[in-house]
Formats: C-alpha cells, sequence, structure tokens
C-alpha cells in the first residue's frame, strides 16, 4: 500500500477498514476476498458499492442468525411441554399416593423430611382424606 495515493490519514483509514470488512464477510460468505483500491477519482462510488456489499452480507448473516434462534426456540418450546406434561403426572402420582396413604405412613414420611421439605399438604390430614382411607 502507498500513501502517495491517498491525502489524508482519513482515506488510508477508511481503505483499511474497507478492506478488512470485505475480508470479514467474504471470509463468512465462502467467498474469495474482493481487492479495493481507492483513487481519487473513484473513491466515493467505491466507498458506496463497498457499503452495499457490506450491507448485504450483514444481512445474511442476520437471517442466518434468526433462522438458528428459532430453531433454538421450537426445540425449547417442545422441551418445556415435555417437562409440562410430566410435571403434570408427577402431580397427579403424588395426589393419588397421599390420598391412599395411611395416617401413619403419612406421620412416617413427615418424620423422615426435615421441616423445611414438608410440604403442606401431609402436614394436615383433610376430612376428605380421612374419609377415603377408612373401609
Amino acid at each position: 500500500m502507498s500513501s502517495e495515493m491517498y491525502q489524508s490519514p482519513m482515506e488510508v483509514a477508511v481503505y483499511q477498514l474497507h478492506n478488512f470488512s470485505i475480508s470479514f464477510f467474504s471470509s463468512l460468505l465462502g467467498g474469495d476476498v474482493v481487492s479495493v483500491k481507492l483513487d481519487n477519482s473513484a473513491s466515493g462510488a467505491t466507498v458506496v458499492a463497498i457499503d452495499n456489499k457490506i450491507e448485504q452480507a450483514m444481512d445474511l448473516v442476520k437471517n442466518h442468525l434468526m433462522y438458528a434462534v428459532r430453531e433454538e426456540v421450537e426445540i425449547l418450546k417442545e422441551q418445556i411441554k415435555e417437562l409440562v406434561e410430566k410435571n403434570s403426572q408427577l402431580e397427579r402420582e403424588n395426589s393419588l399416593l397421599k390420598t391412599l396413604a395411611s395416617p401413619e405412613q403419612l406421620e412416617k414420611l413427615e418424620s423422615q423430611l426435615g421441616p423445611e421439605e414438608q410440604p403442606t399438604a401431609i402436614a394436615s390430614n383433610s376430612p376428605e382424606q380421612d374419609a377415603g382411607s377408612a373401609v
């Protein structure tokens, strides 16, 4: 790169920034690196063309990222759905087991659980549970 082509340090910086941008986005797209040489006569048109290519590359990257995010969201939604179903099933099983348990079994369970682990439903026998367990 010869510095005689450029009138100011700003032109050198613009040239280097655009070359870096094109190289970076070309590598993302798998294409060849485009060589850009700015001269005083066509620098405006070249900058516009480079900006357009950079914008196209950024749009492509954005589209790929959005697709990947949507795909991940769908996977997570399915996992949440499965976990909600499993939670519901376990809550039904837990409720059934509490209903079928005798007061002695509930007391034994209370004594095995620490105070922070005891659910409030186990700690108090409701009249429905007593009526259901009397045979």
